[in-house]
């Protein structure tokens, strides 16, 4: 019998993982630069904290949580994403009371039951950053040159920025009613979720990717007309900072996101290397979300990007380098008694950070020096029987060829020295 991964998750293999350690570390550095602190929040969470959270009538909450019930008889979820996991910890920590505002990032798996295509699995990984406890424009536009540098220092270099504001809860109601009045007479031509959507959630199909809906909304009525003077006052600071910090955007009137919880500014930055699936982070303000969980109201902003989606884009640019990879040394044995010397002198170099490696297989030396080259190897030590006589061992650069005798009273020294130089 064949085991095979589960359909929708996969192997995230070692050749592979150069690229996801080039992610995970520029994200960690970009968000330490910023201030942010990392948060790790557990991988399921009791089923009301999403649904309560994201929104019952969301495709998210209604089509692709993972939801079972445990031995005890409790609703839990796997997480389909992060920021209600994350507010919940806020509240539950009484981090309120703590700090006046907490800045905290995170990088894990979710896992959402959707049609699997490229980039996009039903375990798939985020990282993100979450700003609770001001409403300062300042610090909308401090999340987005976040993002937005996390993907620069990458190396992309096609990032645009899609903004909207989708206002407070009052104005979205005036909006939803202008929307659905719009398209009602027209719904025989909406696709069939759409015009499920239009009595349980319309701003869903501004975002619909079907192109009928699309043709459809296109000359429909636009958020940004129904902005309170609050909402709109705070959007124009959002851009007027940006414009200081010199990020070029887009008004996006259509952009609603697909969570509930959103309010006021709402943006996605994209790649256009990515062609039509464009969008590699997203986020927006939850003003309302601290409060829907039984805190103080209490404002909020964040974004969640896509590690797969961006692993696949560095590999196709080949935008990451690779000279991290190999060894620094290969340690070559003629016989066991030289072996036991070479495990030795094999832990005494990685005490130093050195990546060493010998031979496990009972290859010959030819074969070793072979395995050596195979893993490119800076240099090779060769042991036998007349260098542990002569209290010394055989370096050769493996560029060059070029061989050296070291003295093992000192070669911890000598060999670091000519490996990291």
């Amino acid at each position: 019998m064949k085991y095979y991964a589960p359909k929708g998750l996969s192997d995230i293999l070692p050749e592979e993982i150069p690229y996801w350690h080039a992610v995970e570390g520029e994200v960690r550095s970009a968000m330490s630069s910023y201030n942010y602190r990392e948060i790790r929040t557990p991988m399921m969470e009791k089923t009301e904290v999403f649904a309560r959270g994201v929104g019952e009538d969301t495709d998210v909450v209604s089509k692709e949580m993972y939801t079972f019930d445990d031995k005890g008889g409790r609703s839990m979820t796997l997480r389909p994403e992060n920021t209600a996991s994350v507010v919940r910890a806020y509240l539950e920590h009484k981090f309120f009371g703590k700090e006046e505002l907490s800045k905290w990032y995170y990088v894990g798996p979710m896992f959402r039951y959707e049609a699997p295509q490229k980039g996009r699995s039903r375990q798939f990984h985020q990282y993100g950053a979450e700003a609770i406890g001001s409403d300062d424009p300042a610090l909308d536009a401090e999340l987005i040159t976040l993002a937005i540098d996390i993907l620069t220092s990458l190396g992309l270099e096609d990032v645009g920025l899609k903004l909207n504001s989708i206002g407070c809860p009052a104005d979205r109601e005036d909006y939803i009613e202008e929307l659905v009045s719009y398209l009602e007479p027209k719904q025989e031509g909406l696709c069939a979720d759409c015009q499920e959507r239009l009595t349980t959630n319309p701003l869903r199909i501004l975002d619909c990717k079907n192109e009928t809906c699309q043709e459809i909304v296109k000359d429909g009525p636009v958020m940004t007309d129904h902005l309170c003077e609050d909402c709109q006052v705070h959007f124009d600071e959002v851009k007027s900072y940006l414009g200081e910090l010199e990020v070029d955007y887009v008004i996006e009137p259509k952009l609603v996101r697909g969570l509930d919880y959103y309010t006021k500014t709402v943006f996605e930055v994209f790649s256009e290397d990515l062609g039509a699936q464009d969008a590699l982070v997203g986020g927006g303000r939850y003003d309302g979300l601290v409060e829907l969980f039984g805190g103080e109201p209490t404002p909020a902003v964040g974004f969640a990007g896509g590690i797969e989606r961006l692993v696949l884009l560095l590999e196709e640019l080949e935008r990451v380098s690779h000279s991290g990879e190999g060894l620094d040394l290969y340690v070559a044995t003629i016989d066991e008694e030289s072996k036991k010397v070479a495990v030795k002198i094999q832990r005494e170099l990685r005490k130093v950070g050195l990546i060493t490696e010998v031979d496990y297989l009972g290859k010959s030396l030819q074969g070793q020096l072979g395995y050596a080259d195979r893993y490119d190897a800076k240099y090779t030590a060769i042991l036998g029987p007349r260098e542990l006589e002569d209290d010394e061992l055989t370096l050769r650069n493996m560029e060059s060829g070029d061989q050296i005798k070291v003295s093992l009273d000192n070669y911890v020294e000598d060999i670091g020295k000519r490996i990291t130089d």
